[in-house]
This record gives C-alpha cells, sequence and structure tokens, in this order.
C-alpha cells in the first residue's frame, strides 16, 4: 500500500519512548467478517493513523548522554542548538486508496473485505442519494422548495463511512450527510416531507430544506452555523464515556469548518479528556468560493490531528473501499481504546455549493467536469462491483427507474400534505409559553389579519 502518514515524520524529529501505542488483539482479526477472515487487516491498516503518548519524568541524562527536562506536559530533550521549526514537512502527507480511477484493486492495497450483499447496498444506496440529489435540485429550480444543496461527488463519504458505523453510533452532520439518515432507514417520503415542511415533518417546518434530524436513528438536526456541531458530538463522546457504551460518536465538517475556533476547541478537548469521537472532515477543496490555498497554509487538515496529539489518516473520499475500511478501523479504535480519530478525506463538490450558488463564478468549468465524470466515486465503485460479477446494465437501469418513481410519488405526496399550525412556530422550547413569545404570537397573528397578502396562504391559523 502506497500510503505514508505521520508517523515515520515524528519518529526522525522527536526523541522520545520508542513505543507509540499497542493495538488490542481483539482488533487484529475479524472471524466474523461475511467473506473471509481478515488475517491481521486492522493490524495492517491501523499503524497509518498517528498516535503520540508523552509520560513525564525527572530530568536526567538519556543513554546518548543528551539531557532532558521534566516538563509538566512531559519529558523534552534539551539542545544546545537554537533550531526552529520549518513551517511544513518538504513532503505532503500521502493518501490512502484502495481503487484507482478505473475501479481497479490497487497492487499490494490492505482494506477490509466486504460481502457482495454488503458492496451491492452501498453501491444502490449511492445511486440514491445521486437520484435524489437530481430530483430535488430541479424541484427547487421549478420553485417547489426553497432552498436545497446536493452531495454530488461526495456520494462514498456519506454511504461508505455510514456502512462502518452502527446505529448505536451518535452522528452530528454538517449539511451535506444525508446519505447517513439514507442507510440507516429514512425514507424518502421522510426526506420529501422535510423539504417541504408540511406537517408530517419532524421539525414542523421551523428549519429549512435539507436540514434532517432523526432522535430514532442518532442523528442529530442539521444546524446552518458552520462547525457548531463539531464541540457538541466531543461532549456527547465524553458523555458515551461516562455511561461505558459501546458505541462513539462521529461528526462531519468541510474543510471550511476547520477554520472556526469551534474545531479547534473540540479537537483540543477530545485530545486531552481521551473521548470516543471520530472527526470526518470533508476536504473538498472549496469552503463555498474560497479554496483551501486561502485557508490554510498547513499541509490540509490531516497535520492539524497530529498538532494535538490526534490519531490521523488521510484518504481518498471518492473511493468508497477506503472510507468504509478507514472509517471502520477508525471506530474500532474509538471505541475499544476510548480515544478520539480525525479523517481527511480528499474529495470535490461536484456541484454548486447550493441552489443559492453558481461555482462556475469561481471555479473552471473543465475542473468540475473533470471530477464529475473521470473521479465519479459512485462510478469507481460500480466498475469494482462490475468486475466481480455482482452488478449489470439491467440490474443498473432497474434501480434508477424505480427511484424516480418513488421520488415523483414522494413529492407529489409531500406537497399536498398541509403546513403546519402557526402556532407551532413557537412551541417546543419551553415547556411553557413564557409571556413574551406568546405576546410574539398575539403580534403575529395581528400582522397576518392586518396583511394577508403578505403571508403564505397555505399555512394553517
Amino acid at each position: 500500500m502506497a500510503t505514508h502518514f505521520t508517523k515515520t515524520r515524528i519518529l526522525s524529529r522527536v526523541k522520545a519512548n520508542k513505543s507509540l501505542w499497542s493495538l488490542p488483539s481483539t482488533l487484529l482479526s475479524n472471524p466474523s467478517s461475511p467473506t473471509k477472515p481478515q488475517n491481521g487487516i486492522l493490524g495492517r491498516l491501523v499503524p497509518f493513523f498517528l498516535a503520540r503518548r508523552y509520560e513525564s519524568v525527572e530530568a536526567c541524562n538519556v543513554e546518548d548522554g543528551d539531557q532532558v527536562l521534566d516538563f509538566p506536559g512531559g519529558r523534552v530533550a534539551l539542545s544546545p542548538e537554537m533550531r526552529f521549526l520549518p513551517k511544513s514537512a518538504e513532503e505532503r502527507i500521502s493518501c490512502y486508496r484502495v481503487l484507482d480511477d478505473s475501479g481497479q484493486l490497487i497492487d499490494g492495497s490492505t482494506f477490509k473485505d466486504i460481502s457482495k450483499e454488503l458492496a451491492i447496498k452501498m453501491y444502490s444506496q449511492m445511486v440514491t442519494l445521486q437520484v435524489m440529489d437530481t430530483i430535488f435540485y430541479e424541484a427547487q429550480r421549478q420553485g417547489r422548495i426553497s432552498f436545497y444543496l446536493t452531495s454530488i461527488g461526495e456520494e462514498a463519504i456519506n454511504i461508505a463511512s455510514a456502512a462502518a458505523l452502527t446505529g448505536d453510533d451518535i452522528v452530528f452532520p454538517q449539511y451535506r450527510e444525508p446519505g447517513i439518515l439514507l442507510w440507516r432507514g429514512f425514507t424518502l417520503q421522510e426526506f420529501a416531507n422535510q423539504c417541504f415542511g408540511n406537517k408530517a415533518d419532524y421539525g414542523k417546518g421551523r428549519q429549512m430544506p435539507i436540514h434532517y434530524g432523526s432522535n430514532k436513528l442518532n442523528y442529530f438536526t442539521v444546524s446552518s452555523p458552520i462547525a457548531t456541531q463539531i464541540p457538541h458530538a466531543v461532549g456527547a463522546a465524553y458523555s458515551l464515556k461516562m455511561d461505558k457504551r459501546n458505541a462513539c460518536a462521529v461528526t462531519f465538517f468541510g474543510d471550511g469548518g476547520t477554520s472556526e475556533g469551534d474545531f479547534h476547541a473540540a479537537m483540543n478537548f477530545a485530545a486531552v479528556m481521551d473521548v470516543p469521537v471520530i472527526f470526518i472532515c470533508r476536504n473538498n477543496g472549496w469552503a463555498i468560493s474560497t479554496p483551501t490555498s486561502e485557508q490554510f497554509k498547513s499541509d490540509g487538515v490531516v497535520v492539524r490531528g497530529q498538532a494535538y496529539g490526534i490519531r490521523s489518516i488521510r484518504i481518498d473520499g471518492n473511493d468508497a473501499l477506503a472510507v468504509y475500511s478507514a472509517v471502520h478501523a477508525a471506530r474500532n479504535m474509538a471505541v475499544s481504546e476510548c480515544r478520539p480519530i480525525l479523517i481527511e478525506a480528499l474529495t470535490y463538490r461536484a456541484g454548486h455549493h447550493s441552489t443559492s450558488d453558481d461555482s462556475t463564478k469561481y471555479r473552471p468549468a473543465d475542473e468540475i467536469e473533470h471530477w464529475r465524470t473521470s473521479r465519479d466515486p459512485t462510478a469507481r465503485f460500480r466498475k469494482w462491483i462490475q468486475r466481480n460479477d455482482w452488478w449489470c446494465d439491467v440490474d443498473e437501469s432497474a434501480l434508477r427507474t424505480n427511484l424516480r418513481k418513488e421520488l415523483l410519488h414522494a413529492i407529489q405526496v409531500a406537497e399536498k400534505v398541509e403546513k403546519p399550525l402557526l402556532k407551532e412556530l413557537f412551541t417546543d422550547v419551553y415547556d411553557e409559553l413564557p409571556s413574551n413569545l406568546s405576546e410574539q404570537e398575539r403580534e403575529l397573528r395581528r400582522l397576518i389579519e392586518k396583511h394577508p397578502s403578505d403571508f403564505p396562504a397555505d399555512v394553517p391559523l
């Protein structure tokens, strides 16, 4: 496997204990694999995650004669040489990949085997997400819903990560992870109800479209402000640790989210408290119109985990097998060792940021087309399952036809369901409505009565 992570660089620069960390023997094999034993798959994959812990000892002379300082944060080697650390490593951290762009297994790649049934389900859900995005995006352009945001180009991160988690793991999404909900059983009708904000919507029409949430499926409701979900995930993970639950928290965010203070506070808290949380960064190169080159000078996001003392890995986010294998290994470490893990998934947002955006204003059209066609994660995974004789063109046609029919029907049903009552704007925050909110509701009703044409006619009063 042509993968190089931060461990070797750290070892070449720091004089410390030679032992990094030990892997529990229970993780070195997986006899319950649906295909064949893993023969130590995690034992081979896991060492590519960075780990480092320092123990405080008294100042003393080490074997080579160098003196070390007993500092509260850990033993530090003393040196008479004044040396500033370089601003970054000369060589960029490489990216873990299993399938090449043509869907061929890379020689020597290490990954977790998946069964035919799991592979077909993963692919079918990736296609479902793709078709759902296309149809809901068209519905917004037709004026049937107010807003939409697609996951085009990032289907592998959605579905493969969901497949590697369990239903007990608590998910704190950003807004480009509906595939997690899809995998866990959220129906197309439930997606449509939320986007149309009808009375069947669990949020009672109070959120923008695509701000999904499901208490039953351990999926916290999407919140528009960037990165606020990251410290929430760490707090939930701390709770899981205290309750000794066999689960972890997982939070998703984009490269832009790592420029927020919430990200850094969450990373530090998670590292210091050793909580079972997986940070998954979808580095798609753009924070709306701001490229990563204008966000940070460092080697992407993976090195930030290293800075906080968190095991980290960079993966090809458009490779479903790489995503599945890395998240599966990360979850095992997070839960069994009660520690945080950072995954930087390199991908590309092949669509516009949202229906309010025109990405051709800041990205070359040929660049977008290249990623959409040559590096599409769904097409790549399809090539692999077809080579295994698990899929064919007939299956493809039937799947896409049926999905389109089901989605169009879900939209027609959602449109006909009436909107939530006006009073629902003010409920579900307080057990008893306080006087100030009661006054606001009365004032709103007076305004509607005075200016009825300025308000939606389909909202029951």
